[in-house]
């Protein structure tokens, strides 16, 4: 067999195009098996590098199976398993079709050998996940998505042109270390970043995900910024710039999530934070910071999809998933408010669940270097991550004050799916042992000693009694209906306002200046007629000995500007 009939993303990516061809049960059981038969092919798959072939002058590799890209696969495929489980009982045949060629594309990404396959996956993984986003009628997600689409094709073509760049540099195509070195490292490096979210290029995310359906929202929350993590792993570990990157990102966001109140955006909110996370893990670069990059990016996906998961089921049952308008559901939906507990508590850090043991290996990393400050900003935005997805999802969602509404639990599929996910955050977190072992290099850490656990739980406790002071002394900004202004207010409102304004004062100028020369011109000609009429100065007889002196004094003229030149 060739390495393109063993890649895993070649199967969702054709599985998904017979989607559409199948009706009822048996496109559900389809969309179910694809993801199987991929954990099936990538668990028989060798370490080793398969489907090489030379196009234009260059050997590409389309299939590279090492510890890297086979943790992000079977991370991808359980996100992918999970999700086709949980949008079971969607009727539509494009979340399924998109959904299943979107994973398969990220997979072709993670297992692409070279940049330009890369490049391949990378742009395909944008047009696939868009479609997740444009299934939501509505002006919103159509707007939502144009401007997601936009963004990650100018990701894409940044990568392209880095690309190019290292080929003229290096003379190769070959997806390892890049650096920053050059010019193609700094655009690649760029295009990485938008894709994964870095500050002032994170508003995509905030803007696309809570505009997505319920079952998208939770695709799009696996895939696009995880691969940007792996490939920033792959080309740009070590690169100090990164630490700082990362801790602005696990920091900022916490004051935004905090007054949001789309409880999906305060997630896409979090997701940027823990992003922050990985990012500074990827910039330490010791073998204990990336193994903590990766198992975070791993547990990550399946918390972080659990959460996503519930508020889909919140938003499917009652229609909106407004904070302000949601509030006693527990009392309807009992299993996902259990089930959105689980994620809170994994995505907080709790011992015994997954983000425990894989958040703490990044910490332990950046205190472990010597980078006090990241550390601290990192213990800030633990805490801080505590307060709006560990307490506020669930808090305003399930608990807060009673709105009345009562509605039927979810479906069975997504109650069955969050019960996998649940059941994936608590085992990795009480067994991590079988997540440490698929690690990019060999584990040597101990998540549970006793100043680990201590040191958690009294992070986690200060940050509960101040949500509790917080919210008894009415300080907690209140669940309100409004619309928070961020950095993409600069580029979607201010940026066409200053344009508008400098093309209204640019024609006012050019008017100006085009009544300005009409007179001018018309002031010439006037004084030019009235010099040669009967009786001007330039009609007049002039003697001879007048016009010689002028002669002479021109001359002069010409012969002065000549020596001085």
């Amino acid at each position: 067999m060739t390495g393109l009939e063993l890649s895993p993303a070649w199967t969702l990516v054709l599985g998904a195009a017979l989607v559409p061809l199948l009706r009822g049960a048996w496109r559900g059981t389809w969309n179910v098996l694809l993801p199987l038969a991929g954990m099936v092919q990538l668990w028989l798959l060798a370490p080793g590098e398969y489907g090489q072939f030379a196009f234009a002058g260059q050997e590409l590799l389309v299939l590279r199976v090492d510890r890297w890209s086979t943790l992000f696969g079977f991370v991808f495929l359980i996100a992918a398993l999970l999700n086709s489980i949980y949008a079971l009982h969607v009727r539509d045949a494009v979340q399924p079709t998109a959904g299943l060629a979107y994973a398969g594309a990220a997979l072709g990404a993670v297992f692409a050998g070279d940049l330009l396959t890369l490049f391949v996956f990378w742009e395909l993984t944008a047009i696939t996940s868009v479609f997740l986003i444009w299934a939501r009628p509505g002006e919103r997600s159509y707007r939502a998505g144009l401007r997601y689409l936009i963004v990650q094709l100018a990701s894409g073509m940044l990568l392209l042109l880095g690309a190019l760049q290292q080929l003229n540099a290096t003379g190769s195509l070959r997806f390892e270390h890049i650096g920053l070195e050059g010019p193609g490292g700094w655009l690649i490096f760029l295009g990485f970043g938008i894709k994964c979210a870095f500050p002032l290029l994170h508003n995509w995310l905030q803007d696309a995900y809570p505009e997505a359906t319920e079952s998208g929202t939770v695709m799009l929350s696996a895939f696009t910024t995880k691969l940007a993590v792996y490939a920033l792993a792959r080309g740009f570990a070590g690169q100090p710039e990164l630490i700082w990157i990362g801790a602005a990102m696990t920091a900022f966001p916490i004051f935004y999530a905090v007054i949001e109140n789309d409880l999906r955006r305060v997630l896409a909110y979090s997701l940027n934070n823990q992003l922050g996370f990985m990012v500074v893990g990827i910039g330490v670069g010791t073998e204990l910071a990336l193994n903590g990059t990766a198992a975070h990016a791993f547990t990550h996906i399946i918390y972080k999809g659990l959460l996503f998961m519930s508020m889909g089921a919140v938003l499917l049952r009652t229609g909106t998933i407004k904070g302000s308008e949601l509030g006693g559901l527990y009392k309807s939906m009992p299993w996902t408010t259990s089930f959105c507990i689980v994620g809170a508590a994994s995505i907080s850090a709790f011992p015994l669940f997954s983000g425990f043991v894989s958040k703490s290996m990044i910490l332990s990393a950046a205190a472990g270097e010597g980078h006090l400050v990241t550390f601290l900003v990192l213990l800030f935005a633990s805490a801080g991550v505590f307060h709006h997805s560990g307490i506020k999802i669930p808090y305003f969602a399930f608990f807060g004050h009673d709105s009345g509404k009562r509605c039927a639990e979810a479906p069975w599929n997504m109650l069955v799916a969050m019960a996998l996910a649940a059941a994936l955050c608590i085992g990795v977190g009480v067994f991590p042992q079988p997540l440490y072992a698929m690690l990019p290099f060999q584990v040597d850490y101990a998540p549970y000693t006793a100043s680990h656990v201590l040191a958690q739980l009294q992070l986690l406790m200060f940050s509960a009694l101040a949500f509790s002071v917080l919210m008894r002394t009415g300080i907690y900004p209140p669940e309100l209906r409004s619309v928070n202004l961020d950095f993409d207010w600069s580029y979607r409102r201010l940026a066409p306002a200053v344009m508008c304004g400098a093309s209204a004062a640019i024609s006012a100028g050019q008017s100006l200046l085009a009544r300005g020369w009409s007179r001018l011109v018309q002031a010439v000609f006037a004084t030019v007629r009235r010099l040669h009429q009967p009786g001007g100065l330039l009609a007049r007889t002039w003697p001879s000995g007048t016009s010689a002196l002028w002669m002479m004094v021109l001359l002069l003229g010409l012969l002065l500007s000549g020596y001085l030149a």
